[in-house]
């Protein structure tokens, strides 16, 4: 577990697609997420925190999302194939 200035985090998946046109990460889930989790994004170039306010899985709205699932969550920057998704604590 790393530590982020927000608190400490947990690896919880890692982002397997981008859609720019909608500004939304598809992640491929280790562990369950929740609508108003904290999350951390890091990747090569990619570094940022935000709180998860839109979900889907397999096109439909969802609250929450567990393990094995694919995510499609709105992100607020950028997001690349195989940055990794903390929960922050």
């Amino acid at each position: 577990m790393s530590e982020s200035e927000a608190g400490p985090e947990e690896l919880i998946g890692e982002a397997t697609h981008y859609f720019p046109h909608v500004k939304a990460a598809v992640f491929k889930l280790d562990t369950g997420i929740r609508i108003g989790d904290t999350i951390h994004i890091r990747g090569h170039t990619t570094d940022f925190v935000q709180t998860i306010e839109s979900m889907q899985i397999d096109h439909a709205d969802a609250d929450a999302a567990g393990p094995g699932d694919d995510a499609a969550i709105l992100v607020n920057d950028k997001v690349r194939e195989g940055d990794k998704v903390y929960r922050v604590e």
